[in-house]
C-alpha cells in the first residue's frame, strides 16, 4: 500500500507491507538530484514486502551557499519523518535505516560525520545506513539532451519511462554542483554505524578509488559494486539483485551483522 502524505514543510510517501507480520525495522529513503517520490515507488513497494516501514521523503536539496544551514535543516526533515512513523503507543520500530542517492546518500553521510550523529538536534541517530550513487568529487556532468541524461542514469526501460512521464522530475539537475564541503564531509566521515555502499561500475559519476578508500575507513561497511549498473544503481537494470543485497543487509543488522546465510560448497 502507497500512502502519499503533504503537510507544511513535510512531505512523503509511505509504502506498507502486507498485514499480519509484524514490522521489521523502519526505512527512509532520501532522494537525490532531480527525483521525486515516484523515483523509489518501485524500491519501496519491494522493502515493504518484506515488512520493512518505507517512507520516501523529498529530495535532498543542499545550499551551496549555506551547506551546513541545508544540512541542519534536511536532518531536522529526517529525524521528523522517522518520528512520524510511530505507532499509536508512540514508537518507532528499530532498527532505523536511512537510505541516501545521490545528493541524498552525501547529505546521509555528511550527517553521520558530524559529532553525535545524524540529526541529533532532533534526537535522530539511525541504526544503520545506505550509501547509493555517492557523486565524485570532481565528476563530469551529463552533456547534451534527455536520452544523454537517462544514459547516465539507468539503462532499465521501466525506470526510464518512470523518469521521462514524471512532471515533477527536475531534468538536467545532475548539472547541478555538490556543494564541496559537504561532499569532502561525506567521503571523510567516521561514522560508526553499519553501513552498505552501492555503486555501480558503469556509472560515470562514481569514484571508485575514493568509495573503496572510504569503505575501508569505516569500522563497519561494506562495498558493493553492481555489474553494468548506472548512476542510478538503486533503479537500473540489476534492480531486483541491489533490492535483495539491501534486504539481506537489513536483516544481517537485525542479527549482529552475523550473515544468516553462509556458502559451505559452491561450482560457481
Amino acid at each position: 500500500m502507497t500512502e502519499p502524505n503533504t503537510q507544511q514543510d513535510l512531505r512523503y510517501t509511505d509504502h506498507f507491507g502486507p498485514g499480519g507480520p509484524a514490522v521489521r525495522g523502519t526505512v527512509v529513503v532520501v532522494p537525490g538530484r532531480g527525483e521525486t517520490h515516484d523515483t523509489y515507488a518501485r524500491l519501496g513497494k519491494r522493502l515493504a514486502a518484506d515488512a520493512y516501514r518505507v517512507r520516501v521523503v523529498d529530495a535532498a536539496r543542499l545550499d551551496a551557499e549555506d551547506p551546513d544551514g541545508s544540512l541542519t535543516r534536511l536532518g531536522g526533515r529526517i529525524a521528523d519523518a522517522v518520528a512520524g512513523t510511530a505507532d499509536p503507543d508512540g514508537a518507532v520500530v528499530h532498527p532505523v535505516i536511512l537510505v541516501g542517492a545521490d545528493t541524498g546518500a552525501v547529505a546521509v553521510a555528511a550527517l553521520l560525520g558530524r559529532e553525535g550523529g545524524a540529526g541529533t538536534a532532533a534526537g535522530l541517530r539511525p541504526d544503520a545506513v545506505v550509501l547509493a550513487g555517492l557523486p565524485a568529487r570532481t565528476s563530469a556532468s551529463p552533456s547534451g539532451g534527455w536520452d544523454d541524461e537517462l544514459d547516465v542514469r539507468t539503462f532499465c526501460p521501466t525506470h526510464r519511462s518512470t523518469l521521462t512521464d514524471d512532471a515533477a522530475f527536475g531534468r538536467g539537475a545532475l548539472d547541478e554542483v555538490v556543494p564541496e564541503p559537504l561532499l569532502a564531509a561525506a567521503y571523510a566521515s567516521e561514522a560508526d554505524v553499519p553501513a552498505l555502499i552501492l555503486a555501480g561500475d558503469a556509472d560515470p559519476l562514481a569514484d571508485r578509488d575514493a568509495l573503496t578508500r572510504t569503505a575501508k575507513s569505516l569500522p563497519r561497511a561494506r562495498l558493493s559494486v553492481v555489474r553494468d549498473a548506472h548512476h542510478d544503481v538503486l533503479n537500473d537494470m540489476q534492480h531486483r539483485s541491489v533490492a535483495a543485497e539491501i534486504v539481506t543487509f537489513l536483516e544481517t543488522l537485525r542479527n549482529d551483522l552475523v550473515p544468516l546465510v553462509t556458502v559451505e560448497s559452491s561450482a560457481w
